[in-house]
C-alpha cells in the first residue's frame, strides 16, 4: 500500500488541547502515516499517508477517544446531525443537573437549607446525596469516563480536573453526612450543590461553545451547498435528470436559466451569463459562449447552455476549493502549535498547583473546609479549553471568510506569515495587466510589406506558448492570412523564438535576441524605444540575417490594478514589479500603477533569485504570479499568491490562490490575515490572562489579604464562560470587511 491519500476523521471525546496532542501522537504512531493534524475547533483530524481508515480509527479508540471516517457527499451533513444531537444531549444533561443543584444553591443563599441534626433532616440530605449521584452518573458521566481513560494512559486532561473536583465534592459531602462523630474535625458543610451546579454550568457552556463552533464552518457549508444534487444529461438523444454522482466524463449536459452548473465543463452550444460570485468573489456575471469553461456550483442566469463534462466528483473546481479550505482550517500556524504545547503540559501543572494549594491550606489555613474548597476551585477554574480553542477557531473562521472573498489560503502558516509581509512582488503579464495583449503597431523595414511581416511573425509564433504569441496569431487570422509551416522551431528563454519558414531562417524577439545574432536594428530602434515608453512591447523580426520590421504589442493594465496597489501601500507594503519584459516597457507600466521598484528583463529561471535577493535584504516577501515560469518564484517567496485564472502548476506552487484575476485579492488576503492573527492573539491573551489571574484567586490569594474565597461554582461558570468568550470573539471575523 504505497499510495498517499488524505483521510478525514470525526473525533469525539476530546475535551481540551491536551487531548489534541494525545490524538495526534496516536495517529502519527500508525505505520504509513506521514502527517496528522487534529483540529480542536471542529473536532476533526486530517491524516496523510498510505494507511487504511480502519487502522486510524482503531488507533484513536486505543488512545481513549472515538473516531469515524468522514467520506462521501453526505459526510458533512452526518457530522452536523451528530453534533446537533450532542448539543441537545448537553442541554438535557445541563438541565437535569441544574434542577438538582440550583434549588440547593438558592436554599443555601437564603438560609433555608436544613441542618443535619434530626432524622428528617438526615433523610433530606441522603435524598440530595442520591440525586447528586444521579447527576454525576447521567450529566457528568463523560467527565469520569474521560478521566479514567486518561489515567489508564498515565495522562491527565480537562476531564481529570472536573472529575476530581466534582467527585471529591460528593465524596467529601458523604463523609460529612455519614461520619459526623467518627471524623469530628471535618467542618459540617456539604458540597452536593457545588458538584451539581458545576456540572450544569460546564455542560451548558460546552453546549453554547458547540453551537458557536458550528457557525465557524458556515463558509464550508455554503460552498458544499452550491453543488446541485441532480444533473440534466443527454443520453441517446433523450434528456434525463440523474444523481450528480452518476454523471460521467465527456457526457453532454443541459443547464437552463436559474439552474446551477452540475459539474465542470466546456460549453458546446448556447449563450448565457453565469454568476460565479460564490466561487470567485467576482460580483458581475460572466458571459459564456461556445468554448467557454463553466464550473460546478455556479448559477446560470439567462440563457440555456449545452456543455460537456470535463471534470467530475472530487476533481471539480468546487470540490478542490472545499478541500483546500478544509486543509487550511485544519492546519496549525506556529502560534497555534505553541498554544497546543503549552496546553499539553497545563493540566499536569494544575494538578501540582492543586496539591500545593491543598498542603498550604492544610498546614496554615483556618480549617479543613478551606482546604477542600480552594483545592476544588483550582481544579475547576484551570481547565485549558479556552487556550486550546484560541487558535483553531480563529483559523477556521478566518480561512472561511477569506474564501468568501475568493481567496483560498492553503495553510495556517501562510495566514500567519501574510500579516508580517513587507514587500509584495508582482509579475506583470496577467497579474498587473490583462494578460491578453493585442498587436498595436506593425512597422515594416524597407522592402517588406505589413502583410508579409505579420504573416511571418504569426507563423513563427504559432508554435510558441508565450503570452504574446496568441495576440499576433489572432491579428493574422483577423486579416484572413494563412499561416506558413515552421521547421526547426525553438524558443530562446527571455529573448524570443527562431525557426525556418519557406527556406528562410527567421528570428523573432527582443533586442537581446537581435544582438546575439548580430542583426542591425538601428533603423527601427528609435521607434521601438518610443513605443516602449508608452508601455508597448516591441519585437523585431529578421530573416536570413536581415531586419524585416518591428511589431509592437500592448497588454492593457487591469482596470483595478492601480487601486489595488494603492491598497497594498495603505497596508504599509512595498510593491515591486518583476517581469521578463524590457526596461522601458516595464517602467511605463510601473508608472501607470504606482509600483515602488522594477526588475525588468528577468529570465524565468532568475525570478526566484530576485525573490531571494529581496529576502537577503531582510524583506519578508510575497510573490504574485500566474504562469508556469512563476512557479519557482512562488515557492521561493515567504508567501506565494497564484492568480486562480492562471496555470495549475502556479496554483499548486502557491500558498494562497486568488480565484479572481484582480490584485484586490492580495490586499483582501493580507487584510484578512492581519485580522485573523489579531483575533488569535486576543484569544490567547484572554485565555492566558484568565488562567494567570484565575488560578491564584482560586488558590485563595485574595483571602490572605482579607478578601473572600472564590466559590467553586463561580469557578465553574468562569471556566465555561472563557471558552464561550473565545469562540464568540473568533466568530466576529465572520463579519469582517477587508475593504471599506
Amino acid at each position: 500500500m504505497s499510495k498517499q491519500n488524505t483521510i478525514r476523521l470525526s473525533i469525539s471525546g476530546m475535551s481540551c488541547a491536551g487531548c489534541v496532542s494525545t490524538v495526534e501522537q496516536a495517529l502519527k504512531a500508525v505505520v504509513g502515516v506521514s502527517n496528522a493534524e487534529v483540529n480542536f475547533g471542529d473536532h476533526t483530524a486530517s491524516v496523510v499517508g498510505a494507511v487504511d481508515a480502519e487502522v486510524l480509527v482503531k488507533a484513536v479508540r486505543d488512545a481513549g477517544y472515538d473516531a469515524a471516517q468522514m467520506a462521501g457527499e453526505h459526510a458533512e451533513a452526518e457530522k452536523q446531525a451528530a453534533e446537533f444531537a450532542h448539543y441537545r444531549s448537553l442541554l438535557r444533561k445541563s438541565a437535569f443537573a441544574a434542577l438538582v443543584g440550583f434549588p440547593q444553591l438558592i436554599m443555601g443563599v437564603t438560609g433555608t437549607m436544613p441542618g443535619m441534626q434530626t432524622l428528617t433532616e438526615h433523610i433530606f440530605w441522603w435524598i440530595i446525596a442520591a440525586l447528586t449521584l444521579l447527576v454525576l452518573v447521567y450529566s457528568g458521566r463523560q467527565f469520569f469516563i474521560g478521566a479514567w481513560k486518561a489515567f489508564l494512559r498515565h495522562n491527565a486532561n480537562m476531564d481529570t480536573l472536573i472529575a476530581l473536583g466534582t467527585g471529591s465534592a460528593w465524596v467529601y459531602s458523604i463523609l460529612v453526612l455519614a461520619l459526623p462523630g467518627i471524623i469530628p474535625t471535618l467542618t459540617r458543610h456539604a458540597y452536593f450543590e457545588a458538584a451539581s451546579v458545576i456540572i450544569a454550568l460546564i455542560n451548558f457552556g460546552s453546549a453554547l461553545e458547540m453551537r458557536a463552533r458550528g457557525k465557524t464552518s458556515e463558509a464550508i457549508q455554503r460552498l458544499i451547498g452550491l453543488q446541485p444534487k441532480t444533473a440534466r444529461v443527454i443520453r441517446d438523444g433523450k434528456e434525463m435528470d440523474i444523481a450528480i454522482s452518476e454523471v460521467g466524463l465527456q457526457e453532454t449536459l443541459r443547464v437552463r436559466p436559474g439552474e446551477k452548473i452540475a459539474v465542470d465543463g466546456e460549453v458546446i452550444d448556447g449563450h448565457s451569463s453565469v454568476d460565479e460570485s460564490m466561487l470567485t468573489g467576482e460580483p458581475l456575471p460572466i458571459e459564456k459562449t461556445r468554448g467557454s469553461r463553466v464550473a460546478a456550483g455556479t448559477m446560470n442566469k439567462s440563457g440555456t447552455l449545452l456543455y460537456v463534462a470535463t471534470k467530475i466528483g472530487k476533481d471539480t473546481a468546487l470540490a478542490r476549493i472545499v478541500d483546500m479550505v478544509r486543509q487550511a482550517q485544519n492546519s496549525k500556524p506556529s502560534i497555534g502549535r505553541l498554544a497546543d504545547q503549552v496546553a499539553a503540559v497545563f493540566v499536569p501543572s494544575v494538578l501540582i498547583i492543586a496539591v500545593i494549594t491543598c498542603l498550604a491550606w492544610f498546614n496554615f489555613g483556618p480549617g479543613p473546609a478551606y482546604v477542600f474548597e480552594t483545592t476544588m476551585t483550582v481544579l475547576i477554574i484551570a481547565c485549558p479549553c479556552a487556550l486550546g480553542l484560541a487558535t483553531p477557531i480563529s483559523i477556521m473562521v478566518g480561512v472561511g471568510r477569506a474564501a468568501e472573498y475568493g481567496v483560498l489560503i492553503r495553510n495556517g502558516e501562510a495566514l500567519q506569515s501574510s500579516r508580517k509581509l513587507t514587500t509584495v512582488v508582482l509579475d506583470k503579464t496577467g497579474t498587473i495587466t490583462e494578460g491578453k495583449p493585442a498587436v498595436t503597431s506593425i512597422q515594416p523595414a524597407a522592402g517588406t510589406s505589413e502583410q508579409e511581416l505579420l504573416l511571418l511573425a504569426a507563423s513563427i509564433e504559432s508554435a510558441s506558448e508565450h503570452p504574446l504569441a496568441e495576440s499576433i496569431v489572432a491579428a493574422a487570422k483577423q486579416k484572413n492570412l494563412s499561416l506558413l509551416a515552421v521547421d526547426r522551431f525553438s524558443a530562446l528563454a527571455g529573448k524570443g523564438v527562431q525557426g525556418r519558414i519557406s527556406e528562410r531562417d527567421i528570428l523573432f524577439g527582443n533586442e537581446r535576441l537581435m544582438q546575439s545574432f548580430n542583426i542591425d536594428i538601428s533603423v527601427l530602434r528609435e521607434k521601438a524605444e518610443s513605443l516602449a515608453q508608452s508601455g508597448h512591447t516591441s519585437m523585431y523580426l529578421a530573416a536570413d540575417g536581415k531586419l524585416l520590421g518591428l511589431l509592437s504589442v500592448a497588454d492593457p493594465v487591469k482596470a483595478d490594478s492601480r487601486e489595488a496597489i494603492d491598497r497594498l501601500h495603505g497596508l504599509g507594503l512595498k510593491v515591486v514589479m518583476l517581469t521578463g519584459d524590457q526596461e522601458s516597457t516595464a517602467r511605463a507600466v510601473a508608472g501607470q500603477v504606482g509600483v515602488d521598484e522594477v526588475f525588468a528583463q528577468v529570465l524565468p529561471e532568475d525570478k526566484h533569485n530576485k525573490i531571494a535577493e529581496l529576502q537577503a535584504r531582510g524583506e519578508i516577501v510575497a510573490m504574485v504570479g500566474d504562469g508556469i515560469n512563476d512557479a519557482p518564484a512562488l515557492a521561493q517567496a515567504d508567501v506565494g499568491f497564484a492568480i486562480g485564472t492562471g496555470t495549475d502548476v502556479a496554483i499548486e506552487s502557491a500558498d494562497v490562490t486568488l480565484m479572481r484575476g484582480s490584485l484586490h485579492g492580495v490586499a483582501d488576503a493580507i487584510a484578512v490575515s492581519q485580522a485573523t492573527v489579531r483575533n488569535i492573539k486576543q484569544n490567547l491573551f484572554g485565555a492566558f490572562v484568565y488562567n494567570t489571574i484565575g488560578i491564584p484567586i482560586a488558590a485563595g490569594v485574595l483571602y490572605l489579604f482579607g478578601g473572600p474565597l472564590l466559590n467553586p461554582m463561580i469557578a465553574g461558570a468562569a471556566m465555561a464562560l472563557s471558552s464561550v468568550t473565545v469562540v464568540s470573539n473568533a466568530n466576529r471575523l465572520r463579519w469582517y470587511k477587508a475593504r471599506g
